[in-house]
């Protein structure tokens, strides 16, 4: 079997600097040949992938953070390439992959792949972008990007929280109309997500039962912006709680939803920068991409 390895060699703490060798060597087993590419910039994945259409490789096995494999499902959808995706999650949070239960050690998460069961998965459409997980917008979302590598390289998740708290004072709510089902919901928001996953930022969190990564759906929740201020710790305590009918909370399920009035708005593709639209679509892809995952 051909496999080739897309690294990012400086997600997380930059630990694959020192664990590249170990994993080529688990994934080499059984005669495999493997083709390592290390990235080299934000954004380097998706264009080798799109510069490589003719790719001769069994399996794609992605190594970094949530942000690599983004840039690689983002390659793929673009060219209209279809291969089997392994997962070895090396990066700060890697929200995705603990939904999946896929393993944060990056030996066993290897093992895994050569001896795991292949799942379909859901992928979103925003635009002319993809995420594997979320597009949330307000609170606490810009700091996944905002946050520099390095930072997140020392202190890990806290990187994203003290980078959440230091951008609290300024955040505005927007004034957004969501269309879903046809069904509206309008108002000011200070925080919104539609996702395909079991949490968001760190922070945010839905119950394993509720939520399935290839029933063709979203999980939206919304947060509308109180008009007294001590409405907002009921609102934060139902978010903590998972109790999603606290006054000021929406949240909804649907395959696609239409936002409008968020040309100023910046979002957060699985932790990387996008711009807002007037009007823009975000569409979910039901079982788009095939992903390995451990027994």
């Amino acid at each position: 079997m051909k496999i080739l390895l897309i690294v990012n060699p400086c997600s997380g703490r930059a630990k694959m600097r020192t664990e590249l060798l170990k994993v080529v060597e688990i994934l080499s087993a059984d005669n495999n040949l493997v083709t390592v590419y290390p990235t080299k910039a934000r954004g380097d994945a998706t264009e080798f992938i799109k510069n490589h259409t003719d790719l001769s490789y069994d399996l794609i096995v992605v190594c970094g953070g949530d942000g690599t494999l983004n840039e690689v499902i983002t390659g793929l959808m673009r060219s209209g390439i279809h291969r089997t995706l392994g997962y070895i999650p090396s990066g700060t949070l890697n929200e995705w992959s603990s939904g999946l239960h896929i393993s944060r050690n990056i030996k066993q998460a290897a093992n895994d792949i050569l001896t795991g069961n292949k799942i379909q998965l859901d992928i979103g459409q925003f635009g002319d972008k993809y995420f594997s997980y979320t597009a949330s917008f307000g609170a606490f979302t810009d700091a996944s990007y905002s946050a520099p590598q390095d930072v997140k390289n020392v202190l890990g998740q806290a990187a994203y929280f003290f980078e959440g708290i230091k951008s609290l004072g300024n955040i505005k709510p927007v004034h957004l109309k969501f269309t879903a089902d046809g069904k509206e919901t309008e108002g000011d928001f200070l925080f919104g997500a539609v996702s395909n996953s079991m949490s968001v930022g760190g922070i945010v969190k839905f119950n394993e039962s509720a939520v399935k990564l290839n029933d063709g759906k979203f999980e939206i929740l919304l947060i509308r912006n109180p008009d007294n201020i001590l409405k907002l710790q009921p609102i934060i305590d139902g978010i903590l709680k998972q109790d999603f009918n606290r006054e000021g909370i929406e949240f909804f399920t649907a395959d696609s939803v239409t936002v409008t009035g968020g040309e100023e708005l910046s979002w957060t593709l699985d932790g990387e920068f996008a711009k807002g639209e007037n009007e823009i679509t975000i569409s979910n892809l039901h079982n788009a991409i095939e992903l390995i995952v451990p027994q």
